[in-house]
């Protein structure tokens, strides 16, 4: 049978939607509400407000520049556009590195979840059992099909969204009005802080755009796609804050403050649904990390930048499933051996890469020089540069709070790529 030369276009608006939001609301919202209470008290809910919209500005300038192309890849399709091959490699290369980091660390933030009611599970065999059935069975789901695996992204999001639904509306009634006032003094450090670690809290949604090249129609729904997910995420993050400071007394010193704040006003049944909605969080958000870090593979090899072999697509399935495997395998040996933990720290400078290539593109394409080298876009950015500079400026705030361990690991990460691409380079030459 002749290999296809294209993948199968199967995913709509709602199914973008929900790899978005997946991938923004995964295991840190059942516990950072109690971390950036700590840092500016009765603000926080505002503090999710505001940061939510400051993430809609960048999400404006992806949507913009996203509704310019049709294949797979996102942020490294619009950074080869504007910026040229070097440039888009690292920023691709950048965000698979950061799937597979993430896979490999929320995997084992799985295992110790379910420590907590099945102690063997935490190390040992048992451990290496589970995460090893647990990658093979989201790779196989990929490899499958792209609906298969829109299928289980979407199912997995609803079953993070439900408990969280039902502590909002359950807890709406219990919330005492006097907890979120009143507003304290809060200096500058601090908000600086609690800003910073929101932004991380609320990254994810640069992927919505990387498998454009399975979407029905990616140049209208890629927009629609990022806008909705950080109206929901903001709107379900922002509430959350909202009942769990308002029921919760000192929620700053809690290490699970949704599950504590459930377990008062729903008792140990709505602990238990928060404990068991967080598994399912993290499992959905591991799914997403292979459907969308696969793909990024997939669109380097397809442009040439990696062997062919990893472009591959499945002649049956119509799936990247080269990229698929060798995604899993270093996500299940980077879990298994630990050193995630160290490789994570580049996430910091990855983020800040992927963001700003990302909107300087946005603003580099409107150039008349540009006009019949990309498409024109299909949903325009109002006042002309003001949101992409914005959005630039939030970008680079990333920076302003990454440590010298994280600078130090992202830069030896671009340097690994860096590399790759000169490696990749004399091999296209001889």
């Amino acid at each position: 049978m002749q290999q296809p030369r294209q993948l199968r276009r199967a995913l709509g608006r709602w199914d973008l939607t929900a790899i978005g939001v997946n991938q923004v609301i995964g295991g840190a919202i059942f516990l950072m509400p109690s971390q950036v209470a700590a840092f500016v008290g009765n603000w926080s809910p505002l503090a999710f407000l505001a940061i939510g919209l400051a993430s809609m500005l960048v999400a404006l300038c992806f949507a913009e520049v996203g509704s310019r192309f049709e294949g797979t890849g996102g942020p490294y399709l619009y950074t080869r556009a504007a910026f040229g091959r070097f440039a888009a490699f690292e920023v691709g290369w950048m965000q698979w590195f950061t799937r597979v980091t993430s896979y490999a660390s929320v995997a084992n933030g799985i295992a110790l979840a379910l420590g907590f009611y099945w102690p063997a599970v935490k190390s040992g065999w048992t451990r290496a059992a589970m995460l090893t059935v647990l990658m093979g069975t989201l790779a196989f789901i990929n490899v499958r099909g792209i609906k298969q695996s829109a299928w289980t992204v979407n199912i997995l999001t609803v079953g993070k969204l439900v408990p969280l639904a039902v502590f909002i509306a359950v807890g709406a009634f219990f919330v005492d009005p006097g907890r979120l006032g009143p507003l304290p003094a809060v200096d500058g450090g601090s908000a600086a802080a609690a800003a910073l670690l929101l932004i991380f809290v609320y990254g994810g949604y640069d992927v919505v755009p990387v498998p454009a090249g399975e979407a029905r129609a990616p140049r209208r729904h890629v927009p629609f796609a990022l806008v909705s997910t950080i109206v929901v995420v903001t709107a379900v993050m922002t509430a959350a804050q909202v009942v769990a400071m308002g029921t919760l007394p000192g929620i700053e010193g809690s290490a699970t403050p949704l599950a504590d704040a459930a377990l008062l006003f729903m008792g140990g049944a709505g602990a238990l649904m928060i404990g068991v909605g967080s598994i399912v969080s993290m499992t959905g958000n591991n799914a997403g990390q292979v459907l969308t870090g696969s793909r990024m593979l997939f669109a380097l090899a397809e442009h040439g930048e990696l062997p062919g072999f990893v472009g591959r697509i499945h002649p049956v399935y119509r799936t990247p499933a080269n990229a698929v495997l060798i995604t899993s395998a270093v996500s299940l040996a980077l879990a298994l051996s630990g050193t995630f933990v160290w490789l994570a720290i580049a996430s910091a400078v990855s983020r800040l890469v992927t963001y700003t290539a990302s909107c300087a593109a946005t603003l580099v394409l409107r150039g008349p020089r540009f006009e019949g080298r990309v498409a024109p876009a299909t949903f325009v950015v109002p006042l002309g540069p003001v949101v992409p500079v914005l959005a630039l400026g939030v970008s680079t705030a990333v920076l302003a709070g990454a440590t010298l361990a994280q600078l130090a690991g992202g830069l030896a990460a671009l340097a690994a790529g860096a590399l790759l691409y000169a490696l990749a380079a004399i091999k296209r030459t001889k």
